[in-house]
């Protein structure tokens, strides 16, 4: 329930408040936003599978950040873009999430069908 409050809580703080992020700190949030959506579509996974533990998830949230932060920096200094890479690693993660959530709404409703 508290999580459901905070989610909701940040939403509205980046509706109502128009906070603007510099262009040199683009990079960096896309893949700060991309990590975040691999921890939590990785976290609804876990949900489903009943494997779900809050430290595996924010220990997790935390160290992609981190390295696709440090990702970024390094690729800024060698000047070469290693957004690349975070953004391929990160993407394939999504879609491997998306489709573990896919395949248990498929079997869910096909288990309701079976029922009726």
């Amino acid at each position: 329930m508290l999580y459901v409050l905070a989610g909701i809580l940040g939403i509205l703080c980046g509706v109502l408040f128009h906070w603007t992020i510099p262009a040199v700190y683009s990079a960096y949030m896309g893949v700060a936003i991309l990590a975040g959506l691999d921890s939590v579509f990785g976290g609804f996974a876990a949900i489903l599978n009943k494997k779900f533990n809050m430290k595996i998830f924010l220990t997790g949230l935390i160290g992609n950040g981190l390295m696709a932060a440090a990702l970024v920096y390094i690729g800024n200094l060698i000047n070469v873009d290693l957004t690349i890479a975070a953004v391929v690693v990160f993407g394939t993660r999504i879609f491997n999430n998306l489709a573990t959530l896919r395949r248990f709404g498929v079997s869910k409703m096909e288990n309701m069908k079976k029922k009726a």
